[in-house]
């Protein structure tokens, strides 16, 4: 649980850096369990040819970084989500035991129960975040989970529904975040709406109204996370390192309340109250995300963002 000074803090400022949340075997579980999933999507790359052949001494990072000078989507079949948009019933997304476990991991679950209460639901708005140098990216690419993220609130990404829904987001380090390779930046105080968003490259707060002065780089180890508010603005840095700089954002947000993203699956990850409502098996997890990808394959496109570029704050 968080102690008294830190919950003054987090009110004070909307976001806090904490270190070593997470365990290094939480870590190390989750780190073996891509490993795996990178040797079997690099296997069938390379049958595909479109990736060199694997040696018997090439590393995670090695094969990515022949999975994006490739020139193909990598990403999407890491991540723990489905994409804003053209869902096909065979498009890839990785749901597993171990991000299932870190996702319910008792010292993320005790924060949040400090911040917004004991029961916690977990928010399907979430991602892996595995950024190369921003210098090897092509200048085609521009999602927030590869390239650098733009300035925006987290409240702002999502739909109307959950404008009065109580969450809050993890952003937690797989690997260190510093402030070369990219880690986030913050800008701290008290805010009390949501500042006008645009769907520019990315979706993000309109020009005139990022508060740049504010910013503050939150650079953390691997196993610390930085937790914020849901209007406290922020963005990353670019990645200028010659390294990957690996992440994971995780939301929660009060049970009962909508998820900002309804579509999505959702699940119980705490409930004092009702303990026999929590998830427990990462399979039944795997087939909410599997069965909802099948009903949006198969559906008219559902929005996942409110802005309109053409809004007047956009031009």
């Amino acid at each position: 649980m968080l102690s008294q000074e830190q919950l003054e803090r987090f009110h004070r400022q909307g976001y806090l850096v904490i270190e070593n949340l997470v365990d290094e075997p939480a870590l190390q579980s989750v780190r073996s369990e891509y490993s795996d999933l990178m040797d079997r999507l690099y296997a069938d790359w390379q049958a595909e040819g479109l990736v060199k052949p694997a040696t018997k001494n090439m590393t995670f990072w090695d094969k990515l970084e022949q999975c994006y000078k490739g020139g193909f989507d990598w990403y999407q079949p890491f991540d723990i989500s489905l994409p804003h948009h053209d869902i096909r019933e065979d498009t890839p997304m990785h749901i597993g035991p171990a991000v299932f476990d870190l996702v319910t991991h008792n010292s993320i679950l005790d924060t949040m129960e400090s911040l917004i209460g004991p029961e916690l639901t977990s928010n399907p708005i979430q991602h892996i975040r595995i950024k190369p140098p921003q210098r090897a990216l092509p200048k085609s690419e521009n999602r927030a989970h590869v390239m650098a993220t733009d300035w925006h609130q987290d409240k702002g990404v999502t739909l109307e529904e959950a404008d009065d829904t109580e969450f809050i987001t993890i952003w937690l380090a797989i690997s260190d975040a510093t402030i070369e390779n990219g880690c986030l930046q913050v800008a701290g105080g008290t805010y009390d709406d949501m500042l006008p968003h645009c769907a520019k490259t990315q979706v993000g707060i309109a020009d005139p109204y990022i508060p740049r002065e504010k910013a503050t780089p939150t650079p953390v180890k691997a196993g610390g996370a930085v937790i914020f508010h849901p209007l406290t603005p922020h963005a990353s840095l670019a990645n200028v390192s010659d390294e990957f700089r690996w992440s994971l954002d995780i939301r929660y947000n009060v049970t009962g309340q909508p998820t900002g993203r309804s579509q999505f699956p959702e699940f119980v990850a705490r409930s004092r109250s009702n303990p026999n409502s929590e998830l427990r098996d990462w399979k039944v997890w795997q087939s909410m995300w599997d069965d909802t990808r099948t009903r949006l394959a198969n559906s008219p496109h559902m929005p996942q963002h409110r802005w309109d570029a053409n809004s007047p704050y956009c031009a």
